[in-house]
């Protein structure tokens, strides 16, 4: 099978296209014919290395593990004996395991993994966006600000593959939301259900005099100190990438008074919870609760290219990779 392969820390040149023998699934697995998956800025943080907390997960002088793609949605191929879950030729979509695997033509999982069938209503790269921004999102509002109807949140990289889906999700929950983005993503923003719209291009929201019971930073684009000012007396600022100042505030809480800073590693969560999430977001997908933003798609063979697009910082919600099975040749 052709699979993605990297071998060490660097730029898009460390990315090469291989072919390698596919998996066989054990007694317990199930392997899957992957025909989609994303390029997020998790998967550009572990090819680079950069920054260096995350060698802590990935392998502190080269790689770990050397597939990188932390969704896929595709088919059934092939079941364990021992599985009873799932049948091949079954449409699925799947968080990989530990953030790595994806970027490839199959894939083999556990079938108590974080597994979910595809509705008949819809498509591969429909579904395939839901794990890196629906899965992070959702546990972050939910669980870590336990945001309710009428409190005031601040999205920052609203038009972010997370960004998108929490704007969403904060609408729905009744929510007073403010995103902030570019000025080509205005309108979108506010079409997704923001109130209100900060461009950063022209306004630091900081300076604006308004506060929020929530902040959340979707693209690690501020800091606990930064955001402290513009929280209300008990608000909570929340990030998705390291940093110091929510690492110790829950441990040190007098020092901030009210406030407090929260950062969740949402992909290590148990695979049960994220199956159960999973289960809600594909449900809000096909009730037309919830719209899942492509910004373009690329084949797996321009890999490279899909990395340098999400580096440059101006992805509106998911960049989709498409992979194809040509027919064998007889």
């Amino acid at each position: 099978m052709k699979a993605v392969i990297y071998t060490k820390y660097g730029g898009t040149d460390v990315l090469e296209i291989q072919d390698i023998p596919r998996p066989d699934p054990k007694p317990n697995e199930v392997l899957i014919k992957i025909f989609a998956t994303t390029v997020t800025p998790v998967d550009t943080a572990f090819r680079s290395g950069d920054p260096k907390i995350a060698r802590l997960f990935t392998g502190l002088f080269k790689p770990k593990k050397s597939i990188l793609g932390t969704e896929l949605s595709g088919v059934i191929e092939s079941i364990g004996a021992n599985v009873t879950t799932f049948k091949p030729g079954d449409r699925v979509f799947a968080a990989a395991p530990d953030g790595f695997g994806a970027h490839a033509q199959y894939i083999a999982m556990a079938e108590d993994a974080a597994i979910s069938l595809i509705p008949d209503d819809l498509g591969y790269e429909d579904t395939v966006a839901i794990c890196n921004g629906g899965l992070t999102a959702l546990p972050f509002l939910r669980d870590n600000a336990k945001l309710q109807a009428g409190q005031k949140i601040l999205i920052i990289g609203a038009a972010g593959s997370i960004g998108t889906v929490a704007v969403q999700l904060a609408a729905s929950l009744k929510a007073e939301v403010t995103g902030v983005c570019s000025t080509s993503n205005i309108e979108m923003v506010h079409a997704l259900g923001a109130e209100h719209v900060i461009d950063y291009s022209y306004q630091d929201y900081r300076t604006s005099g308004q506060t929020y019971d929530v902040i959340f930073d979707t693209v690690g684009k501020s800091s606990f100190a930064e955001a402290r000012g513009s929280l209300t007396p008990n608000g909570i600022y929340l990030t998705t990438v390291p940093d110091f100042a929510a690492v110790i505030s829950p441990m040190l809480p007098f020092l901030h008074g009210g406030k407090r800073a929260k950062m969740a590693a949402t992909g290590l969560r148990k695979d049960a919870d994220k199956i159960k999430d999973m289960s809600i977001l594909k449900d809000m997908i096909s009730a037309g609760d919830l719209t899942t933003v492509i910004d373009r798609s690329y084949p797996l063979e321009q890999i490279a290219t899909a990395h340098e697009y999400v580096e440059n910082g101006h992805k509106r919600g998911n960049l989709i990779i498409t992979v194809d099975h040509p027919a064998l040749q007889i």
